[in-house]
């Protein structure tokens, strides 16, 4: 009995730093961030308005743009990404393909790119005189530049080819990780009754990633709803005043947050209302996905 007392006292010793911490920089901001949603700061001056600032954020131009800035980019960029990295590794994952191993790198390095760098590197690239216009130019595809970071449709196809072209590799790894789980006997089998490629993968494929697939939608989701770096340094420079992109085309919820707190006259108050709001839509968009994909494995 003392020694295992003595085994479970210097167990809590060794967990307390780390609980310690979780405490401090985790469950104490949570808390407290909600509480403070019910306030509308100024500094350090501090007003109660209650629900205030949720009934506020139905009438705030900016953030429903935000919103609908935000729900194009789930619409359109998420099932092309998850699709072409289910089609990577599908092929990838093909035991006859000589040189896997570079193409696998190839296709994960940018998710291992600096998000800066990156988004510079695109900005640079689609820049009006940039190397897609010439390159589009010199093939007889356009006969004036695309003026991708100045119009508002074109920007938003920016950050979406952006995103795809990091993210894609990323999450083929996850599926490639789930093929090779998946027995090979089992293709092997639908070749002999005849299922060919595209059939095997609608039938096998698809079927027996449902896990793996729910996984990346869910985490895709809440990656899109806090996407802060690519729109702020594509936006960076391109239009003036407070405006990000043009006409607000590049405004998501985690920049306008960012705005309310340090640009604009700060109010946490109404930010972390804002927070809770991201919060609660992921929680929400999470439960639908599992609900269409999770009962159904």
């Amino acid at each position: 009995m003392k020694i295992g007392k003595s085994y479970n006292l210097w167990g809590w010793v060794f967990i307390s730093l780390a609980l310690i911490a979780l405490t401090l920089f985790i469950l104490y901001p949570i808390i407290y961030s909600l509480y403070l949603s019910t306030f509308s700061t100024r500094g350090f001056l501090k007003t109660f308005v209650g629900f205030g600032n949720y009934k506020r954020l139905f009438q705030d131009r900016n953030f429903l743009l935000s919103l609908k800035n935000i729900s194009i980019i789930f619409v359109v960029q998420i099932p092309i990404m998850l699709f072409l990295a289910l089609i990577y590794a599908f092929l990838l994952n093909d035991p006859k393909l000589k040189f896997k191993g570079f193409f696998r790198t190839a296709l994960f390095l940018p998710a291992v790119t600096s998000l800066v760098a990156y988004t510079i590197l695109f900005k640079m690239m689609f820049s009006t005189d940039g190397l897609v216009n010439n390159i589009l130019l010199a093939i007889g595809i356009i006969k004036q530049p695309i003026r991708w970071l100045l119009d508002p449709f074109w920007a938003k196809v920016t950050l979406i080819i952006a995103m795809t072209w990091r993210w894609t590799g990323y999450n083929m790894m996850f599926y490639l990780a789930g093929l090779q789980n998946i027995p090979n006997e089992i293709y092997e089998a639908a070749e002999i009754d005849g299922a060919n490629r595209r059939v095997q993968f609608f039938k096998i494929t698809i079927p027996l990633l449902k896990p793996i697939i729910l996984f990346t939608t869910i985490m895709s989701t809440i990656g899109t709803l806090q996407l802060f770096d690519e729109p702020m340094n594509l936006a960076a420079g391109v239009v003036t005043g407070s405006s990000v992109g043009p006409g607000n085309s590049l405004l998501t919820p985690s920049v306008y947050i960012y705005n309310v707190c340090f640009k604009y006259v700060p109010n946490f108050g109404y930010a972390s209302a804002i927070s809770y709001v991201i919060v609660l839509i992921a929680a929400i968009l999470s439960l639908i996905q599992f609900k269409v994909v999770g009962e159904r494995r």
